[in-house]
């Protein structure tokens, strides 16, 4: 049996209040607009409010349309905390990363938990969904909206719901199944008719703390699985045998088996970080996560192995990396998106450039200005290739054109099985 709060949740027009306009921020308080519901969302950057109350919106997963089509409908962009007040609802979408010793950053979690402690009123609910370790939502949220006397499952909610966007994915967030967790029962069965109003499904969960680490296991999963493929392509190599092959004839058998191909690393928001908060925590329990562990070795020397691919093409080539012109094509740390967070493409060009190499970069996705900013010579789609030694596909944009690349370049070396996939042969293109 619902309680009066979780009721209100599930029938009235309540206000949702999200703090963090990022790449989970936005279109989670768009969705909620879509959804007929009122969405107040909170950034600390003036220069991204102005920019998103002009209707540009710099996520890829929304539109400037969509956007705008949400800013008619009552969609409200500030960067004024205070108006967070005007919620019932508070969305924690602020970023978690990891420090310069690869421990959690909490520092975006604790200050948007202070705007929320500043703001919280009675029967408020507030969710956690940026990433973090187990136990954060209870160590930090509670006591924040605590503060004033208010008592938790009588007069405000606190819950964990992970964040689960892919950007440049098909799906949007409003189709994502949620795995929702309350710091107790009561709060639980509230954040879930919540986001019952949002997305299509809503998977409950006996904690706040199993939640948190249903994300972490997610993309430890991915983790492991992606450094697994990456030294068995290694091995692969040694043993002349083509990976590619191998994991297409392992991907036949329509049971216990799921396909995971190697690349030049992992990169984005997720798995290179996310694993990290679970061994952070384990850490502190006096537990050895090996697993995680092996799969963070393997991973991160990625950008170095293929680095060293590199290098021993254009010996074969009789050509040295020292003063040697290479094309880096892709640094996006995805296919068809614009981001580059992390990315092991820009670890890849970095090893080059230190052992003496010429780095240019055709990236059409990214653009030719941010590019620059990373301290690369752009190339833009038209440019002429000639003059390239060898070209490096880092990042298999669907808008590149393969055909011109392998025909105009001498040597390519193929980290992403791009080749193989639009089933085009030559002989000059070696895939990693």
């Amino acid at each position: 049996m619902l309680t009066e709060r979780a009721r209100f949740f599930a029938e009235e027009d309540w206000t949702g209040g999200v703090i963090g306009l990022g790449y989970v921020g936005l279109p989670l308080a768009v969705t909620m607009v879509d959804n007929g519901l009122k969405a107040i969302g909170y950034d600390r950057s003036q220069a991204r409010v102005d920019l998103l109350n002009q209707g540009i919106s710099p996520v890829e997963d929304v539109s400037d349309e969509e956007l705008t089509t949400a800013l008619a409908n009552g969609l409200e962009i500030t960067a004024d905390e205070s108006r967070l007040a005007a919620s019932d609802a508070i969305f924690i979408c602020v970023p978690s990363p990891l420090g310069r010793n690869r421990e959690p950053d909490l520092s975006y979690i604790r200050s948007a938990a202070d705007a929320v402690a500043g703001v919280v009123q009675q029967g408020m609910l507030v969710s956690l969904e940026s990433t973090t370790y187990p136990g954060t939502t209870e160590d930090i949220l509670v006591p924040a909206v605590s503060r004033n006397g208010l008592i938790v499952d009588e007069d405000v909610f606190v819950a964990f719901s992970p964040e689960r966007v892919s950007p440049g994915a098909e799906m949007k967030t409003g189709d994502i199944p949620k795995v929702v967790g309350g710091v107790s029962p009561v709060s639980t069965a509230v954040a879930a008719e919540a986001y019952k109003r949002v997305v299509a499904s809503v998977h409950p969960v006996s904690s706040a703390r199993a939640a948190e680490m249903a994300k972490l296991l997610e993309n430890t999963y991915r983790a492991v699985n992606i450094g697994l493929i990456n030294e068995m392509a290694q091995l692969a190599h040694e043993l002349d045998i083509s990976i590619w092959e191998v994991v297409d004839a392992a991907a036949t058998k329509p049971f216990g088996f799921q396909a995971f191909y190697p690349g030049p690393g992992v990169g984005g928001h997720c798995i290179p970080l996310d694993p990290q908060f679970l061994a952070w925590r384990a850490k502190e329990a006096n537990f050895a996560t090996r697993f995680i562990d092996l799969a963070e070795q393997v991973n991160t020397k990625m950008p170095l192995y293929t680095a060293t691919r590199v290098g021993d093409l254009l010996n074969e080539a009789g050509l040295p990396i020292y003063g040697t012109k290479i094309l880096g094509v892709g640094i996006a740390y995805k296919p068809d998106v614009a981001d580059d967070r992390e990315s092991a493409s820009i670890e890849v060009l970095r090893e080059l450039e230190r052992r003496g190499a010429e780095i240019a970069v055709l990236d059409p996705v990214v653009g030719a200005d941010r590019i620059a900013e990373h301290g690369f010579a752009p190339v833009r789609a038209g440019d002429p290739l000639e003059g390239y030694a060898i070209a490096v596909l880092l990042t298999d944009h669907a808008v590149l054109d393969l055909k011109r690349l392998a025909t105009e370049v001498p040597v390519v070396l193929d980290t992403r099985g791009a080749y193989r996939r639009a089933t085009l042969e030559f002989d000059n293109v070696t895939v990693l």
